[in-house]
C-alpha cells in the first residue's frame, strides 16, 4: 500500500445506484470508504506525520462519470433519462463529484489528476445500436455538459481546498485525435472491439475465452467499451507530458514535481 492502490471497481459510478445491473461494483462513495480504511492501517504502519506528508505528494488518479452514462442514463431499466435532461444530469453528476473530491482532500489528498469523458458516442457498443454505423451525435452531446460542468467544478475547487492542485485530462480532445489521425498512431481499425459478439463486435463484450483479433494493437477498442492498451499508451504519454490542450493548467509530469 506504501506505494499505490487501486480502488477502482468495474461498472462503478459517481452516483451509487449506478451499475446495479453488476452485482459486485464498488459505488466511487465506497472505493472512498475503503480508502479511509486504508488510511487508518497506514497510520498505524507509518505514524499521522509520515503519513500526512506521503499523502500530500501522493497523485490521485480519478475517471469517474462514463458509468453513470452508460451504466445508468442510457440504459432501459432506468428511468433516469425520465427525470433530467443532459445538463439537469451534468448538475447531478459534478455537484456529487465535487463532495466526493472534498472528501478525499480532507483524508489529506493534495494532487489530483481528473479525466473527463471520451466521444462515448464512438464506442463499439453505441455503434452497435446504430442503422449507419456512424459516431451517434446525440450521445456525444449527452456528456458534453460533463466535461463542461467538471472543468468549472476543478476551478472552483482550486480557489475553495487550499493546497489542493489539478490537472484536468482532456480525453475528448485526445480521443478526437486519434480518430482524426489515426494513421499517424498507427490504428487501422477504428469502428469494432478487438473482442466481443455481434454488430461493430460491440453487442456483447469479451466474454471469458473468447478468442481476440490477431493484431489488437491495431485496435482502438479492446472491447464494447473500453480502449486497447495501444491507446492507453498514447493517452498516458499525452496525459504525462502534454501541453493543454489534453492536460490542464498543467500535465502529470509537472504536478508530480510540485
Amino acid at each position: 500500500m506504501r506505494y499505490g492502490v487501486n480502488f477502482a471497481s468495474a461498472a462503478a459510478g459517481i452516483l451509487d445506484n449506478t451499475g446495479q445491473n453488476f452485482v459486485g461494483r464498488i459505488p466511487f462513495n465506497q472505493q472512498i470508504k475503503n480508502f479511509r480504511n486504508s488510511l487508518d492501517q497506514l497510520s498505524n504502519l507509518l505514524g499521522e506525520d509520515d503519513l500526512s506528508q506521503g499523502l500530500w505528494k501522493s497523485i490521485f488518479f480519478i475517471g469517474m462519470g462514463s458509468n453513470d452514462y452508460l451504466n445508468n442514463y442510457l440504459m432501459p431499466n432506468y428511468d433516469t433519462k425520465n427525470h433530467y435532461n443532459a445538463q439537469q444530469f451534468a448538475d447531478l453528476l459534478t455537484q456529487q463529484y465535487s463532495q466526493q473530491l472534498t472528501t478525499l482532500y480532507n483524508l489529506g489528498a493534495r494532487k489530483f489528476v481528473i479525466a473527463g469523458l471520451g466521444l462515448m458516442g464512438c464506442i463499439p457498443s453505441i455503434l452497435a445500436q446504430s442503422t449507419d454505423g456512424l459516431c451517434s451525435d446525440e450521445v456525444n452531446e449527452l456528456v458534453r455538459p460533463f466535461n463542461t460542468n467538471t472543468k468549472m467544478m476543478i476551478n472552483r475547487l482550486s480557489l475553495d481546498l487550499p493546497g489542493s492542485r489539478f490537472s484536468y485530462i482532456d480525453v475528448h480532445n485526445a480521443f478526437q485525435d486519434l480518430l482524426v489521425n489515426s494513421e499517424l498512431y498507427g490504428f487501422s481499425v477504428l469502428n469494432r472491439g478487438c473482442c466481443g459478439i455481434g454488430r461493430n463486435r460491440g453487442q456483447i463484450t469479451c466474454l471469458p475465452f473468447q478468442a481476440p483479433c490477431p493484431d489488437r494493437s491495431s485496435y482502438l477498442f479492446w472491447d464494447a467499451f473500453h480502449p486497447t492498451e495501444a491507446v492507453n499508451v498514447v493517452l498516458g504519454r499525452r496525459a504525462f507530458y502534454g501541453g493543454t490542450d489534453i492536460a490542464s493548467p498543467i500535465n502529470i509530469q509537472q504536478l508530480a514535481t510540485l
